[in-house]
């Protein structure tokens, strides 16, 4: 039996989202945000494998942008996908690529402060055992450590913070308040967060001293659960072996998975890729994130860092697509934009690539983020999620 393996580039958008002018970033509608598009603009892109897939012609059609440096013929099947949940955020991207829109509108906290309503407080505290939290603002979380580390560390109260996405987020030194009760905190926290339609709450440990604090990576997240089911459930369901990477476990609330392979950067999670690429078993699906694109250049809008980003993550393909069989495909797409030409520090509402490797080659055209599951689902033999139709 042939394989499928679906590559999730975080926040590699390309431009043209119909709706874009009702999401906003600082006030600013996003409207004409282009991840690759800018970016390429900004300099020329080397991406030879997923340029030759249709990356710079996925960037036209979505558009009408010229990405320089990757406007090449295209040589896979290729098009641009358009999201109808209302959010431009990871569970909301991710869960309707696998077969499932999102039925409702997230709960988002005020960028004010206090930023978090009284009663959500108190169950923290409760939880924590202490006094008051620190925070209870919009932050990054780079710069909230900085800001409310030292005080953390002489009043042990964790740090809370979210952001323009329905998230709350918990950080906290791993050794002086401790890596476990941070975690157990955050997971009894989270049914309280998604009765209230809040779709992540997120422990963010952190190690060092005063000056010197650096995350580490023991994030964990604590996602609702889709509220349907995914092309994991159909292909688990079926007796397939399905294999997630990254923060895929998180996303999906760990539904359908057989295999969880986690990694400290993206480099490890490419290693955990090419590895299942060798190794993966007839009949199997396996679902990627790399989400490094996103947390590490999109937000801190770094043009240069996510160009030389996108530029190792192509190397990274090539290696890949050199391990697959005939009758495997691959597809590689992403789950929102976050332009770093763009203000503010937020998601951008774009289109994304639908580039595959395996189906031959041509357009075809504008889908839908839920046609990308239905077609995974296809390839493989199995039924269709409730939403979305086969490009296959």
């Amino acid at each position: 039996m042939s394989r499928a393996f679906l590559i999730v580039m975080d926040s590699v958008g390309i431009g043209g989202a119909p709706d874009a002018d009702a999401f906003f970033n600082d006030g600013l509608p996003d409207t004409s945000a282009n991840t690759v598009g800018h970016i390429a603009q900004a300099r020329p892109l080397a991406m030879p494998v997923l340029a030759g897939l249709g990356l710079g012609a996925a960037v036209r059609l979505a558009s009408g942008a010229e990405a320089p440096g990757l406007m090449v013929a295209p040589q896979g099947l290729w098009g641009a996908a358009t999201e109808v949940s209302c959010g431009k955020d990871t569970p909301s991207g991710h869960w309707e690529i696998a077969g499932v829109p999102v039925p409702w509108d997230w709960t988002y906290f005020p960028d004010r402060h206090p930023a978090f309503p009284p009663e959500v407080t108190a169950r923290i505290c409760e939880l924590a055992g202490t006094e008051g939290i620190l925070g209870n603002c919009h932050a990054s979380g780079t710069q909230v450590i900085d800001d409310f580390g030292a005080e953390h560390l002489r009043r042990g109260w964790p740090i809370c913070y979210t952001s323009a996405d329905s998230v709350l987020q918990i950080a906290a030194h791993e050794e002086a308040f401790g890596l476990d009760r941070l975690i157990t905190l955050c997971r009894d926290l989270a049914p309280m967060l998604h009765e209230m339609r809040v779709g992540r709450v997120i422990a963010r440990p952190f190690l060092g001293d005063v000056g010197s604090f650096q995350r580490t990576g023991n994030r964990r997240d604590f996602a609702i659960a889709p509220p349907g089911r995914t092309i994991l459930d159909i292909a688990a369901g079926a007796g397939r072996t399905t294999h997630a990477i990254g923060k895929i476990g998180d996303i999906f609330s760990h539904r359908g998975i057989a295999q969880l392979h986690k990694g400290r950067s993206d480099a490890d999670l490419a290693d955990h890729l090419i590895a299942l690429g060798h190794a993966a078993a007839p009949g199997s699906l396996t679902l990627a994130n790399f989400v490094e694109f996103d947390t590490n250049f999109g937000h801190r809008r770094d043009i240069e860092g996510y160009a030389r980003q996108l530029e190792w993550f192509d190397a990274v393909a090539g290696r890949f697509l050199a391990t697959l069989g005939a009758g495997d495909i691959a597809i590689f797409t992403a789950d929102h934009g976050n332009d770093p030409s763009w203000r503010g520090t937020d998601h951008t509402r774009e289109r994304v690539p639908v580039l595959v490797h395996g189906a031959g080659s041509g357009s075809i055209g504008l889908v839908g983020f839920s046609d990308i599951g239905a077609s995974v689902m296809a390839h493989l033999g199995l039924p269709a999620p409730e939403h979305g139709t086969s490009f296959l």
